[in-house]
């Protein structure tokens, strides 16, 4: 089980949670949200893969940011098509390292996995997160329940609302089959003391207990 903590806005607070080695760090390149990164990034270790998060961008501005920023995987968080993902994933190839591509999914109530099919053949993960007025970081979880009728083989990151409190939680449910292609938990508002400010110490402890 892989471990994202997404939202990263500071650098000495990304240096702080990249020495606890969670896999992968997560920078918004969205305007709109409160997490909007556009600072520098400290040297990371390589075992670390820094994702992108965009919503509704134009493939020219995240290929930008791939370049400025040394990225090694986009997460796409709005209404991207499956041709868009294709374009994208096509002109990525360009970029010197190989570029995987999260697409996300919002769910509240209920969801249709049919919609995924398209997608099969032009991302390398999916994410599922909780859908609510904000496309992310909105602080609570939807009904993994759910996620037993995932009808793919390809590795999902789940997210949402996700803190310590959910601990219990997420090892109840990677015991369960809905887990079987859960590839990381993804970390982000919960675990925070100001929007982007992560709490070093939660997370530790999250992580300690996790994979205890």
């Amino acid at each position: 089980m892989k471990l994202k903590v997404c939202g990263m806005k500071y650098q000495d607070n990304m240096t702080q949670v990249a020495a606890l080695q969670p896999d992968y760090l997560g920078f918004i390149f969205y305007d709109k949200s409160v997490r909007f990164f556009d600072g520098v990034i400290p040297e990371l270790s390589g075992n670390i893969k820094k994702v992108g998060v965009f919503v509704d961008a134009a493939i020219d501005e995240i290929i930008e940011k791939v370049i400025a920023y040394n990225l090694q995987v986009v997460q796409l968080h709005g209404n991207e098509s499956p041709t868009f993902c294709k374009v994208l994933g096509a002109k990525l190839t360009s970029v010197a390292h190989p570029i995987e591509i999260i697409k996300v999914f919002s769910i509240k109530d209920e969801f249709n996995f049919e919609i995924l099919k398209p997608y099969e053949a032009v991302c390398q993960y999916y994410l599922f997160d909780t859908k609510g007025e904000l496309p992310g970081g909105n602080g609570y979880t939807f009904n993994w329940e759910m996620l037993k009728n995932y009808s793919s083989t390809k590795p999902y990151f789940l997210s949402g609302g996700i803190g310590l409190n959910e601990l219990d939680k997420v090892k109840s449910f990677l015991q369960n089959d809905g887990s079987n292609y859960c590839h990381a938990i993804d970390l982000n508002s919960r675990f925070e003391i100001d929007a982007g400010l992560k709490d070093i110490e939660l997370i530790k402890e999250f992580k300690n207990n996790l994979f205890s």
